[in-house]
Order: structure tokens, then sequence, then C-alpha cells
């Protein structure tokens, strides 16, 4: 919305005092798109479409490219939350507070005691930076040495802690890579380390950024946590900044990350494995006689093979032998 007149406007104000006539230049909806205005005593004119934009903060991306981009630090959220609950054994929440296009020094304006990771984004040139508040930085670090993961009231980090925050950040960038995925591969490393702004200078002061804030919840401390990436980092895949292609795109390796991802697991995983020898069906009154020295009869033939049970569900017949002093069993072919 801008106060400015025009030149239009400043000459119907003119005319209307010198006519003694009282006019509004402004029409109700004047600043807004579709706008239009009518000096008095001319013809109508044609409604001229026009809206506001400020040269000290052009819009370099699309609305539709910004939701993209929320969607993909939501998930980053998520992830991040996950991995940070499991390393340090407390709940961690992550929410997306707000996504915003400014220029560089503004958002180093609104930032106030923090640690500053610089970050860089291969393929991706140039640097970004993530900013934690210190009393999120210092309640996760007294969680990783054992404490009860309290805050504490200082604007500094020691040269132990340095490695610390790091591996932090190291489980955080791993969520912020899953997350980019669909739209490109990046491989996030730690650049460096600060804890006063004035030192953190990945772009130009009048550079368009776009500043990603969230709030960041650990136990019971709460506090902001942002991300800032400059646009000139972001300008060569802004084309693929789109909700279709982000989703086409995400639906297509995500099938394939996740068959792989559940294969890997299900490899490790342990699995029951039992040998059927026979069944015999008893009475509670039978059963309670048994004693030791006792046979019984099984349904199952010495020259036929046993079952093989994985799991709960049998799978494949087996032949026993002997290897040594030890029972094995050699599978024969599968159960059908």
């Amino acid at each position: 919305m801008s106060d400015i007149l025009s030149q239009a406007e400043i000459e119907s104000l003119l005319s209307s005092l010198a006519s003694g006539e009282e006019v509004n230049p402004l029409t109700p909806d004047a600043g807004s798109f579709g706008s239009s205005y009518r000096p008095s005593g001319h013809a109508p004119k044609a409604a001229i479409a026009f809206e506001v934009y400020d040269f000290r903060r052009p819009d370099k991306f699309s609305k539709e490219q910004l939701r993209t981009l929320q969607m993909l630090h939501e998930t980053f959220g998520r992830l991040s939350a996950t991995s940070l609950s499991a390393m340090l054994r407390t709940p961690v929440a992550i929410e997306l507070i707000s996504l915003e296009q400014v220029p560089y020094e503004e958002y180093l304006r609104s930032i106030n005691s923090s640690v500053f990771t610089i970050l860089s984004l291969p393929p991706l040139n140039g640097q970004a930076v993530m900013e934690i508040e210190f009393p999120l930085v210092f309640t996760m670090i007294d969680k990783l040495l054992g404490g009860p993961g309290k805050a504490i009231n200082r604007g500094m980090l020691t040269d132990i802690e340095y490695p610390l925050v790091r591996s932090i950040m190291d489980r955080m960038f791993t969520g912020l890579k899953s997350a980019w995925e669909g739209v490109v591969i990046v491989n996030p490393g730690v650049e460096g380390l600060e804890t006063s702004a004035q030192f953190v200078q990945i772009a130009p002061p009048n550079d368009i950024v776009v500043s990603i804030l969230f709030e960041m919840t650990i136990g019971d401390v709460q506090g902001a946590m942002s991300l800032c990436i400059p646009y000139m980092v972001l300008k060569p895949i802004t084309t693929k900044l789109s909700a279709q292609k982000w989703f086409a795109t995400t639906s297509r390796r995500g099938q394939a990350a996740v068959r792989k991802q559940i294969a890997q697991h299900l490899q490790e995983a342990p699995v029951t494995c039992k040998f059927e020898l026979g069944r015999c069906p008893l009475t509670i009154r039978d059963f309670l006689r048994l004693r030791p020295g006792d046979v019984v009869r099984l349904d199952q033939k010495t020259d036929r093979d046993l079952r093989m049970i994985v799991g709960n569900r049998p799978k494949f017949f087996v032949r026993p032998a002997l290897d040594g002093h030890r029972l094995v069993f050699s599978v024969t072919h599968a159960y059908e």
C-alpha cells in the first residue's frame, strides 16, 4: 500500500481546490490490484490494473515455489525431530511457523543470541545458515552429557561443546537431505560455527534470502530455530520448485527408497525357526499324568520329511541328520 500520489491525482486535487469541489482522489480500493481513478470533469476511462511493487524487497519466488519450499521444510522438521528424539532420548518437536523472502540484513536484524551453523549444500553453490537459540543448544548439550536437559544462561561455546553441536547438526542435516530428495540430492556439511551474527556473511545485505522459522520444543524448553537460504543458492533449481514436479518425483523416488529401506531392515531382523517333529492329541487328564520315562506316540512317520516353521508359518520340508554330535536339518523342498 503506497502513500505517494500519482501526477493525475495531484492535478485532480489542485483542480478541485480551484473549483471548490470536494473530491477524494483515492478510490476505496486505491493501492490494491484492479483499482482505478477518474478525475472530476473527465470522461470515464478504462480501469488500469496495477499492484504495489517494492523495489527494495523484490519477489524472487512465486507463491507456488514458496508453498513447495514450505512442504519440503515441514518434512525436514518432522524428520529432524524424530532423529533428535532418538539421539537425546527425550521428546523433541519442530514445527514450521513461517516462510518468507526478505533481504539478508533484515533476517540478521531479527535474530538475538543464537548459535549459527554455516552449511554448504553441494552440488548447489554458495552457503546457507541454520540458527538455533542458545537455550535450545545448551539443553541438547546437557542431555548428551547425561544431564536433565537444563538450559544455561551463557552466550558462548567451549571447546568441548563445539564438537557436540556439530554432531547435533550432522543428525539434523540427514533429515534435510531426505526432505530435499524430491527436488535435488544435496549433501549438507558444516562449514563453520559462529555465535555472533556479524561473522555470518553468506550473502550481501540487500540480497533476497528465504527465511524459514521453526518453533523447537525439547522436553519443557521451547525456543526458535531458523534456516536461511540465499536466492542465488536456490536459483539453479527454481524450475523444480513446483508442487506438481515435486509430488511426481517424490512418489517415484519415495517408492524405491522405501522398498530399499524396508528390505535392509528385514535382512537384519531376527526370525524364529522351529522344526515340527510331529503331533499327538492329548486330553488334559493324560497330560497331567505324564511322568519321566513315558512314551508319547507322534503322528509323524520316520521316513517322511519334517516341517520347518518360520515365525508361525510352515515354509520348508527338512530332513534330520547328524553333524558330529549335533542334530542338523537339511532342506529338501519348499512347503506349498
